[in-house]
């Protein structure tokens, strides 16, 4: 349950960050966002933790910020997957709109999630 609850947040997250950056992030519909969320999730599971073994080095050095790295590299192998209907326009702002859902992630985690267990 919590897994689509996520993938609902992610998607939600899609299409108010496209709102925000219309010339660079589009989204085309909230289906495609929940499809881009769901393919995001699949790969946060699949290869995120190959890319985070393989960078190691470097996310030690950087202190945990080449996270944000990854995080990038895994939406645009989303975009490429997606098509047409969840485009980003380059690798900057790929890194821009991960760093975004992190931190929005991270409040709606401590805020709405945490308080909803006890």
């Amino acid at each position: 349950m919590r897994w689509l609850v996520g993938i609902l947040i992610n998607a939600i997250l899609f299409v108010a960050i496209a709102g925000f950056f219309e010339e660079s992030f589009f989204v085309s519909s909230f289906g495609a966002a929940i499809g881009a969320s769901f393919i995001l999730s699949i790969l946060n599971v699949l290869v995120r933790p190959i890319l985070i073994i393989l960078t190691l080095p470097v996310t030690l050095v950087t202190l945990g910020l080449f996270l944000f790295v990854i995080n990038a590299i895994t939406l645009q192998i989303t975009d490429r997957i997606m098509g047409d209907s969840f485009e980003i326009a380059s690798f900057g702002t790929a890194l821009l709109v991960a760093i975004i859902m992190s931190i929005a992630n991270l409040i709606i985690q401590k805020v709405v999630l945490e308080p909803a267990k006890d």
